[in-house]
């Protein structure tokens, strides 16, 4: 069985994040969406609201797909959170090349840590491409509208969380 680790915060998630679980499934039998515990970032969602909205957001991709999803939170590095959940590939979505630059890093620390896993970049299509939950999150708070970013379960969280 071929498992893929599609790592971040998700706060929250975007169409963007959800265009590149799409794809990832394509790759892989099982997902798993690895829900960063970033304490240092201050979320404005808490881990289960954001593994709730992951859940309630992939259920169906799953279903189209015929590939297992799942959301699972870690807190430790990435390479470990890789190997706890036996992944082979840690999928990791580009919007631009800043993206790739601070990625290519990532990928080579990965790969001193252990080269047995693969890292493997999806490109956001280009309508998503712009997309970074910290902008929606600050086109919301300004009372923007967000639609054209997220879901509408998601947006619906938003306006609610920023009343």
């Amino acid at each position: 069985m071929r498992v893929g680790l599609y790592p971040g915060t998700f706060d929250p998630i975007t169409l963007g994040h959800i265009d590149i679980i799409r794809r990832a499934s394509a790759l892989v039998d099982k997902l798993v969406i690895g829900v960063a515990i970033n304490r240092d970032k201050g979320p404005l969602f808490a881990l289960e609201e954001r593994v709730d909205m992951i859940e309630a957001e992939c259920a169906h991709l799953s279903e189209q797909t015929q590939t297992e999803i799942v959301a699972h939170p870690f807190e430790n590095l990435l390479i470990n959170c890789a190997r706890d959940v036996g992944a082979q590939i840690i999928v990791r979505g580009l919007r631009a090349v800043a993206d790739f630059e601070y990625e290519f890093q990532m990928v080579g620390m990965n790969r001193a840590l252990d080269d047995s896993i693969e890292t493997v970049f999806l490109m956001a299509e280009a309508r998503h491409q712009a997309i970074a939950s910290k902008l929606v999150k600050e086109i919301a708070r300004l009372d923007g509208d967000v639609s054209k970013f997220v879901t509408p379960r998601v947006n619906t969280a938003l306006r609610e969380r920023l009343g």
